[in-house]
């Protein structure tokens, strides 16, 4: 594996005359998945073609062309590789069927091995070497260890994808003709990412076979792949939990972190759209889609995934019969009017925003309260107690869900206080705008784990010295008044995922001052910066583990107001609960003049605002 964290990457070699526009944006597209700031291909003929398609006029397709040239971005037969820093070399004929999971993007396996994995993943997540059933109330069936409950074609990835969308779909008229069915335990949907989408699936009459089997539009946008999958049945959700089994997603989008997708799945896969209709039709991440049957059909033959695959000219003669210019047009043409009922909606007038009495949806913020004109000297950072210490491959959707909001956690207890009904929680995401709601889901996803409290899954944490355990929200609210400033430790890979912004306000709100990490995502370390949190980084040979922190320590982090620079050293002292202590250096994580600038001013809100304040003056 060659690591691209950080890198531009550019696609080129004669492979890129076999993908299409839409497979390269795809792959352009799952950039922050493979860890780069990038992904990219160059222009040619096909992109001014794809533009036309879309609907682009003339004029903008030539500028298109001739800024393309004359910036060296174009290619055709002519054109030479380009020199590159480093390369990859990759044999598009290796390429071969493969899905990923069940909590990582980049854990990949390859369809052959897909259930012999999901068998160590059992072993992993639920401790035992067999799938177990649980019963299902009021049903002819019973549920287990890797059924799938929720198979999803998401927006965000493959729906713009005319030849993934259309393979789906004729993979759906294929099985329905043999007469199968997903299977009943499955939760299935469809959320396009462009009404264009519905247009070519209702012409080419695919869209009537993905309804048979379940996958009738759900939404336009995020819904599955950001975890607005909505409750799964009770009497489902009754057996996952009563069974303690480790039910599964399939979907098509480019995250399937840790609870992410829906709280009764623990593991979660993506997949090609057909491949997501074909596991409905399994139910299983224990079926082998290549040697087992997916069912029996009408007539009680078993069918198997090679019997129901459209061939590749078959998925190409069709998008070419139901995909043109016009469809782009007519859903486009006046996008940015909307429908009725969004013309409808009221408007407040004047300069500024109107802020609503009650409103569960939106709150004042507090990131200006106490705001001087200028800023204050920076101060060491003392006394700090860790809030949590958390391992590797801590996501900014452990840090800042984004799905359901249960009713048992602080979030929900604070919405119950303003008679919002749990039906009406709605998600973290839907409620970004009030940031009482936000920063009690911060560090609340139900499948983190703070070894501050071990044997624990879920938004938890201990006060020092008291011992006292609860909420990482109560705990740094307790913090919050005795005045003690708060860090969090982490491992590797920390804050990668979505650039979730509240993964760095709901931290900074609830009083953490620095990040200290082995390593950390490039645009979370960025915006820990903008909410004015230090990010540090533990020098080589030095982790949490090798200090053997417990959580009953505290921190002493100085030299920050003899002044702070990019890159430089931050002297720390941790004081165990026995007395003794250890010192050491950490690396200070702000890499840039500008972010320097930022930190110093409490956030690049503050320094956004002092400057608009200077211009005035």
């Amino acid at each position: 594996e060659k690591g691209v964290v950080g890198k531009f990457v550019e696609f080129y070699g004669p492979g890129l005359d076999e993908l299409s526009l839409p497979d390269q944006a795809t792959l352009a597209n799952m950039a922050p998945e493979y860890g780069a700031t990038c992904g990219f291909f160059p222009i040619d003929s096909d992109t001014l073609n794809y533009l036309n398609l879309t609907g682009r006029d003339t004029d903008t397709i030539e500028l298109v062309e001739a800024y393309a040239k004359a910036q060296g971005l174009w290619r055709d037969a002519d054109t030479p590789d380009p020199v590159f820093t480093d390369s990859i070399e990759l044999d598009m004929s290796s390429v071969v069927p493969a899905i990923a999971g069940p909590k990582r993007p980049q854990d990949r396996i390859n369809l052959t091995g897909a259930a012999p994995a999901f068998a160590e993943t059992l072993k992993d997540m639920g401790g035992v070497d067999a799938p177990r059933r649980a019963d299902v109330d009021g049903a002819d069936y019973s549920l287990a260890d890797g059924d799938v409950v929720i198979a999803a074609i998401t927006s965000c990835t493959n729906t713009s994808n005319p030849s993934v969308l259309v393979a789906a779909g004729l993979l759906a008229r294929n099985a329905v003709a043999l007469g199968l069915k997903s299977k009943p335990w499955v939760k299935t949907s469809l959320a396009p990412g462009s009404q264009v989408v519905a247009d070519y699936l209702e012409k080419a009459g695919l869209q009537g076979d993905l309804s048979s089997l379940g996958f009738s539009i759900a939404a336009f946008g995020c819904t599955s792949c950001i975890g607005n999958s909505g409750p799964l049945a009770d009497p489902i959700a009754k057996a996952i939990d009563e069974g303690d089994l480790v039910a599964s997603a399939v979907l098509s989008g480019n995250r399937n972190f840790e609870g992410r997708i829906n709280p009764w799945v623990k593991a979660n896969y993506l997949a090609s759209p057909p491949l997501v209709v074909a596991y409905a039709l399994a139910g299983s991440m224990t079926q082998d889609l290549y040697n087992d049957p997916l069912g029996k059909g009408a007539d009680g033959a078993p069918v198997y995934l090679k019997d129901i695959w459209p061939s590749n000219q078959e998925v190409a003669e069709t998008v070419a019969s139901c995909l043109d210019r016009g469809m782009f047009e007519e859903r486009y043409g006046n996008v940015y009017e909307g429908p009725k009922e969004w013309q409808a909606i009221g408007t407040a007038d004047g300069g500024l925003f109107d802020w609503p009495n009650g409103s569960t949806y939106v709150k004042y913020p507090p990131y200006f309260e106490d705001m001087e004109p200028e800023p204050s000297a920076p101060q060491d950072i003392t006394g700090a107690r860790p809030l949590l210490i958390l391992g590797d491959s801590v996501t900014t959707d452990h840090i800042s869900p984004a799905g359901a909001i249960p009713k048992d956690g602080p979030a929900g207890e604070y919405l119950l206080e303003y008679q919002v009904r749990p039906e009406d929680f709605n998600s973290f995401g839907s409620r970004r705008g009030n940031h009482e709601v936000m920063m009690r889901g911060t560090f609340a996803n139900i499948r983190i784990r703070n070894e501050m409290v071990p044997d624990t899954e879920g938004g938890y944490s201990k006060h020092y010295p008291s011992g006292d355990g609860g909420s990482v929200f109560d705990v740094a609210m307790r913090y919050q008044g005795e005045g003690v400033p708060l860090v969090a430790v982490g491992g590797k890979l920390y804050g990668t995922g979505s650039s979730r912004d509240w993964a760095a306000k709901g931290s900074a709100l609830l009083g953490v001052k620095a990040v200290i990490v082995e390593s950390i995502e490039r645009i979370h370390r960025s915006n820990l910066i903008g909410m004015g949190v230090l990010p540090l980084q533990f020098k080589d040979g030095q982790d949490r583990k090798t200090l053997k922190l417990d959580g009953s320590e505290t921190w002493d982090l100085t030299g920050l107001k003899d002044g702070i620079s990019a890159g430089m050293d931050v002297a720390a002292k941790i004081t165990r609960a026995d007395g003794s202590s250890e010192e050491f250096a950490l690396l200070c994580r702000i890499d840039t003049l500008d972010e320097v600038d930022y930190y110093l001013h409490g956030g690049i809100l503050q320094y956004v605002l002092r400057r608009m304040m200077s211009e005035e003056s």
